[in-house]
């Protein structure tokens, strides 16, 4: 693994030759709408923002920790699992907003506090994800490239579904059924994915990146044993590790789940690309909290450093212009969201279920 691409070279695409509109507006489609954002100043630091948002995020932390050694042995702790499965989600989303340079300028400065927050906090590898992340910013829900889309356990398509065996295979059958259960596994999945990462000598700060990683576990797992009974701790691990998994997930899965696949040779210019394959989640002030911004999906990945509270201020100017261009922007509730995404996820598995996995 490499990180020498940098999640916010997003915001610098290859975009296509100067063309001059009839309005005389010069620039490729994106560059356009990127003068308007600027304009806006929906691109500048939120750092008073973002200084509540952390104070109040570590705060939760601290606070859920403290209740823990405060109430002790007792089967009530499973409230604190709970409690703290949401806190990690938080910090996992602070994570991604320090990757994506949303809260410091310099890239040290965002790396630092991406390590503690990601591999120190909640035991998920911050290089690791952040060269993942990039690689799905870049070409998202590309069969080839993307690989959130990997049918690493799932498929997402009729042509994965045709290529598939063993465990996808099996799976993709009833897929959309298994999605959430299989949520529930998704927080112990980025440990592993994290601790798998450190083998690759090319990752940055790659011993760094271990020691943190080393320390979370040992804290975590010492407190729980500590604190706990055997039999309590090992339900609390899975309780929090779950939830946690489910969380993260759901933040996600409304996003570009069900919308366009690409494949092979299929190309698009940096706006559509970002836009067709990318869903708004519809939502007021307490789901920009909830999901942290990420309901902007479409404004996330064209503008990946704006601060996250900037998002909903530059939506009606992004759905304006794609509305101008006749390019389609899909926004949906959060439940329809959801409905599309296992509509999709079912509908890819139907030809593994007849037993002829035709691509179609």
């Amino acid at each position: 693994m490499t990180n020498s691409t940098a999640i916010d070279d997003a915001d610098s695409p290859v975009v296509p030759e100067n063309t001059v509109r009839g309005d005389g507006e010069r620039g490729s489609d994106f560059a356009r709408l990127s003068r308007r954002i600027a304009q806006a100043g929906l691109l500048d630091r939120r750092f008073g923002y973002y200084a509540v948002r952390l104070g109040l995020v570590a705060a939760a932390f601290v606070g859920g920790w403290v209740a823990f050694f405060a109430l002790g042995d007792s089967w009530y702790q499973l409230l604190v699992a709970v409690f703290l499965a949401v806190v990690f989600a938080q910090i996992g989303l602070v994570a991604h907003d320090l990757a994506h340079r949303q809260v410091f300028r310099s890239r040290r400065s965002s790396e630092i506090a991406g390590l503690v927050a990601g591999n120190l906090a909640i035991g998920m590898s911050y290089g690791w994800w952040m060269d993942k992340h990039t690689r799905h910013h870049a070409n998202p829900n590309h069969e080839d490239h993307d690989p959130d889309v990997n049918p690493d356990f799932l498929v997402w398509s009729r042509e994965q579904a045709a290529e598939s065996k063993g465990l996808p295979r099996f799976l993709g059958r009833w897929q959309a059924f298994l999605f959430f259960p299989l949520l529930t596994l998704e927080g112990f999945n980025l440990h592993v994915s994290s601790v798998r990462a450190l083998r690759r000598p090319t990752m940055r700060h790659r011993a760094v990146e271990a020691s943190l990683l080393a320390v979370h576990a040992v804290l975590y797992v010492g407190a729980l044993f500590a604190v706990l009974s055997p039999g309590k701790a090992v339900v609390f691990l899975l309780v929090h590790q779950a939830i946690f998994g489910v969380y993260l997930g759901c933040t996600f899965a409304p996003n570009h789940k069900g919308m366009p696949m690409l494949r092979g040779e299929d190309k698009l210019d940096f706006l559509r690309r970002q836009v067709l394959t990318s869903r708004n989640v519809r939502g007021g002030v307490v789901l920009d909290v909830v999901l942290g911004g990420l309901n902007y999906q479409i404004e996330h990945h064209l503008f990946p450093s704006m601060p996250m509270p900037n998002l909903r201020r530059a939506q009606p100017i992004v759905r304006a212009y794609c509305e101008e261009l006749g390019v389609d922007y899909l926004e949906s509730g959060l439940v329809s969201s959801y409905a599309q995404a296992l509509r999709h996820l079912h509908d890819v598995g139907a030809p593994l279920r007849s037993g002829s996995p035709a691509a179609g």
